[in-house]
């Protein structure tokens, strides 16, 4: 998430807007097309969600050569590799999703990667942890989600899954 914070501020400061970093938090895992409609609703501005889409992306991308991981998390996932069924259900577009894993050295670690890029609705609802259930088969009453937002843990208690909270131990690998 730091990275992506640089990223929306910069990609802000370039369209000349300003949105307080509390607004952002709010909405993390919500993909930034929905996130620039909210900002122009609630602050007035008239930002293209697309374009803004798009720069914000380019700027990310440039930065994930510094991507840390979480370390609670990425222990877990090193502990159930090729043990259980794992899957990336994320907001960001599938660009910056594989370029993260990647530069975590985790990108063969997923049975399957669900983006903002695919075809299902966005956090808060419930239908990207639907379907990552579905892809890895397995019943949604059986899935553990690790997720660091509000709206991630409100899809996955709408979907009927068992979830974490990892906020409280945002630790990120040195």
């Amino acid at each position: 998430m730091p990275l992506h914070w640089e990223a929306w501020h910069e990609t802000l400061d370039f369209f000349s807007a300003e949105c307080p970093q509390d607004f952002l938090e709010v909405l993390k895992g919500v993909p930034t097309k929905t996130i620039v409609e909210k900002i122009n609703k609630s602050f007035g501005y008239v930002l293209d969600p697309n374009l803004f889409s798009e720069e914000k992306e380019r700027r990310l991308l440039s930065k994930l050569h510094r991507v840390k991981s979480i370390q609670p998390v990425e222990d877990l996932a090193r502990e159930y590799k090729d043990i259980l069924p794992m899957a990336v259900a994320s907001g960001s577009l599938r660009d910056s999703v594989l370029e993260t894993l990647k530069g975590i050295e985790m990108d063969d670690f997923f049975d399957t990667v669900i983006t903002a890029t695919d075809a299902v609705s966005p956090k808060p609802d419930p239908d990207i942890f639907l379907e990552a259930a579905k892809r890895i088969q397995i019943k949604p009453e059986n899935c553990l989600v690790l997720e660091d937002s509000d709206a991630g843990i409100e899809a996955a208690i709408k979907a009927g899954m068992h979830f974490i909270d990892v906020r409280p131990t945002l630790t990120y690998k040195k």
